[in-house]
Order: structure tokens, then C-alpha cells, then sequence
């Protein structure tokens, strides 16, 4: 099925939102998506995601409630689900994400497969950080991470 995309300006820069047998299937910066399949259309599911990542970044959600279509190899998948369980505010190192998924020895692809995370914000990948608590890599940019972890500590009950 092709995609379905939008794009909508945030404070981390204009984001592309897209859906995918009606579940969200990527958030990339605008510069990030992928030129082919795609239509662009606002769809309810869309715009949904659009409002959830608004009250997001105006600190009135912590947790999104979005049907996710996680497309990738069996463990990067499980990467993905082990950092929807990451609490908001809160970190975990690149070690501490493999275990938490199964893999205690894994920490490298455990990063490998953070880096692939389409679906970065709701899927947050943004909160793991090196063992040193270093920020690393992130699709928008290393500012842009410290950025959204100062403000989920800066709404953090």
C-alpha cells in the first residue's frame, strides 16, 4: 500500500508524518522522507498524530496514543517496543536498552537498530543515551535531542 504523508512544522523543524494501512509508520525531518510511494493527504489518522505531537511539544502529553506499524527485522522491532516503554523524562544507556529487550551483550545493535527507528518522538529514541550520559547520534541532530529531553524534564511532574 503507498503511504499516506503530511508535513507539519514543530520546534525541532518541519516534520513528515506518514501512515501506512491506517497506522503511523514514519516521523522523519522533512529532509529525511523518502521522495517516492507516497500521496500527500490529510487524513484523520494524520492530523491525529499532528494534534498528539502539539500537545507533546506544549508539554500536555507524555504518552501517545497512536496505532504504530513498526516495520524492521524481528529485534530492531523489539528495540522499538522496549523504547515505547522508556518513561518519560527518564534516560537509559545503549547497554541498558539491550538488556531491557533480551540482548544484555547487544548494546551496539541495540544502537544500531535505535538509529533505524522510523518513528522518532512517539517512538522515543531520543532517550537513550551513551553510558557516559553522552547524547549521540539522532536523526534531527545531537541539539535537537538535548532539546527534547529539556523539555520533557522541564514538564516532567
Amino acid at each position: 500500500m503507498i503511504k499516506k504523508v503530511m508535513f507539519t512544522s514543530s520546534p525541532i523543524g518541519e516534520l513528515c508524518l506518514a501512515e501506512k494501512d491506517g497506522k503511523i509508520c514514519d516521523i522523519a525531518p522533512k529532509e529525511r522522507r523518502a521522495r517516492k510511494d507516497f500521496i500527500l493527504e490529510k487524513t484523520p489518522l494524520l492530523l491525529e498524530a499532528e494534534k498528539q505531537l502539539s500537545q507533546y511539544f506544549k508539554g500536555e502529553r507524555k504518552k501517545f496514543d497512536l496505532p504504530l506499524l513498526l516495520e524492521g527485522t524481528p529485534f530492531q522491532i523489539k528495540i522499538w517496543q522496549n523504547l515505547i516503554k522508556i518513561p518519560y523524562g527518564q534516560t537509559v544507556s545503549y547497554a541498558e536498552l539491550a538488556e531491557n529487550a533480551g540482548s544484555k551483550k547487544a548494546a551496539r545493535a541495540a544502537g544500531n537498530a535505535n538509529n533505524k527507528n522510523p518513528i522518532l518522538i512517539v517512538v522515543p529514541c531520543h532517550r537513550v543515551i551513551g553510558a557516559d550520559g553522552k547524547l549521540s547520534g539522532f536523526a534531527c541532530g545531537t541539539d535537537k535531542k538535548k532539546f527534547l529531553l529539556a523539555l520533557e524534564l522541564y514538564f516532567k511532574d
